[in-house]
């Protein structure tokens, strides 16, 4: 749980859990033009075959005494300029969760986990849809 600032709150202490971060750092990441989606891992896709929605796909908080970062996990479009794109990914994070928790992040770092082609209109490519079952190529 990351606390927020007490400044205005006479009411007691706001924490906030980091899954909540990671959601709002997932949607602020696919917001961004040019990025195709985000990387799953093996406690998503476990979350996912048991019924729950997992929208932390891709994104991973630490928070300590030094600050708080977080590691974004994504694929881009072909033909993107990856620069650009990764730098309004870390603007528009730190923007969005700023807004929504009044949370400051101290490093966004963004990995291109790969590069998505647009989809091919040629006749001679094979997919696995293209096979029936025991067909061979």
């Amino acid at each position: 749980m990351i606390g927020t600032s007490n400044r205005n709150n006479p009411f007691g202490e706001i924490k906030i859990s980091t899954e909540v971060l990671e959601v709002i750092v997932g949607f602020a990441t696919l917001e961004v033009n040019g990025v195709y989606g985000m990387r799953a891992n093996l406690t998503s896709d476990l979350k996912t075959i048991f019924g729950r929605s997992e929208h932390t796909r891709g994104v991973s908080l630490q928070a300590d005494e030094f600050g708080t970062s977080v590691d974004v996990y994504c694929y881009f479009n072909y033909g993107v300029n990856v620069p650009y794109t990764a730098q309004k990914i870390q603007e528009n994070v730190k923007e969005q969760v700023y807004h929504m928790t009044e949370i400051e992040l101290d490093e966004v770092h963004v990995h291109i986990v790969g590069i998505i082609p647009e989809e091919t209109t040629a006749i001679d490519v094979l997919t696995t849809n293209d096979l029936e079952l025991g067909e061979e190529i």
